[in-house]
């Protein structure tokens, strides 16, 4: 007997979703865009509005869509993320910062190293110093958030991308984006755990200075060792597991 099963085929349900993408991306709609309403997708697809709603949930839940009640579906904000957060995840443990760290610190201290390559190779005058300068003013402008405590405002930029974001590789920019959204509340835990503002400011510091200067080996070791500083932190501290 011969079992002709070669892997799990898609639901109805995963087929709409991508078709929904697709949708949404042949109509070249970003965030905040409206797409159509459920009514209207299930007459395209000749489908039951139930069955189109329970797609369109799917992808709310990773944050590709959005619903506004009495107004209508749009595009979510994550809609172009290479990362998507698992709306089921088990709560956080020390175990899963401390990963999330370890992740950071095989990605991030090449990042800054390219963001500084970028920076001398922008200052050299190949035609793209004013997006090199544009990256580096927001850089510099995210240095001083690592002084907000935690709970404190919103950061309008943050570090960490925006060092991405001068690298040049906007895939870069949007991996480490993605990964510290899907995260956030690891991030916010490191926040409450990391707490010695005044280091993470110098740290900062340090490394924009390095990107600034063109020093690739320099915020490479930076970046590693603020990371490294944050790791030794979360290993040293009493972790109060969440529910």
């Amino acid at each position: 007997m011969t079992n002709s099963t070669v892997g799990v085929a898609p639901s109805l349900s995963d087929r709409l979703t991508e078709a929904i993408l697709g949708i949404i991306r042949d109509a070249d709609l970003g965030p905040g865009d409206a797409i159509p309403s459920a009514r209207e997708l299930a007459k395209r697809f000749e489908l039951t509005t139930p069955t189109i709603r329970e797609a369109l949930r799917k992808l709310e839940a990773t944050g590709a869509v959005e619903f506004r009640h009495g107004s209508g579906t749009y595009v979510g904000p994550t809609i172009n993320n290479v990362v998507l957060a698992n709306p089921h995840r088990p709560p956080i443990t020390k175990n899963s910062v401390l990963q999330l760290i370890g992740a950071r610190l095989l990605i991030e201290p090449a990042v800054a190293a390219q963001a500084a390559t970028a920076q001398a190779t922008a200052a050299a005058g190949d035609g793209a110093e004013a997006e090199g300068g544009q990256s580096l003013e927001k850089l510099e402008a995210a240095v001083t958030n690592a002084l907000t405590p935690p709970g404190g405002p919103a950061f309008a930029l943050n570090f960490h991308v925006e060092l991405a974001a001068a690298s040049g590789n906007p895939v870069v920019e949007e991996l480490i984006g993605s990964l510290l959204k899907v995260r956030l509340r690891e991030q916010q835990q490191i926040r409450q755990l990391y707490d010695n503002r005044k280091r993470d400011y110098e740290e900062h510091r340090a490394i924009f200075e390095a990107v600034r200067t063109g020093d690739a080996a320099a915020a490479e070791q930076l970046t590693r060792e603020h990371l490294d500083h944050i790791r030794q932190a979360i290993e040293a501290a009493t972790f109060p597991e969440l529910p």
